[in-house]
């Protein structure tokens, strides 16, 4: 089963290194950054708001784990957004490229 992850950063710098770190260990396909996300969220007892940046990852469910453990350790948030999304169909040539780049 593949998944897409989302995560959001504090700017695409930092959304780069997390990037970097999980295609470097074979966590990850691909990453998108999407820059200038507005995000709205509750936090500490009230609404709060920031401009991020989105991670949006591809991947095997059986790496999310692997794949929330390292973004975690790359991560300046103290709860950082890790969500995954089923892919529920897509090219099979796209999706045998995702199994092909990660690690087994």
């Amino acid at each position: 089963m593949y998944i897409v992850v989302l995560v959001t950063t504090k700017d695409t710098k930092q959304g780069q290194k997390i990037a970097d770190g999980l295609l470097q260990d074979k966590l990850i396909a691909c990453a998108n950054i999407v820059a200038d996300v507005r995000s709205l969220f509750w936090w500490q007892g009230k609404i709060d708001s920031s401009k991020e940046a989105l991670l949006v990852l591809k991947t095997r469910k059986a790496l999310f784990k692997k794949v929330i453990a390292k973004v975690k350790a790359l991560h300046s948030y103290q709860v950082p957004e890790i969500i995954a999304l089923p892919i529920a169909a897509g090219s099979s040539d796209y999706l045998k490229w995702i199994n092909a780049s990660v690690r087994r």
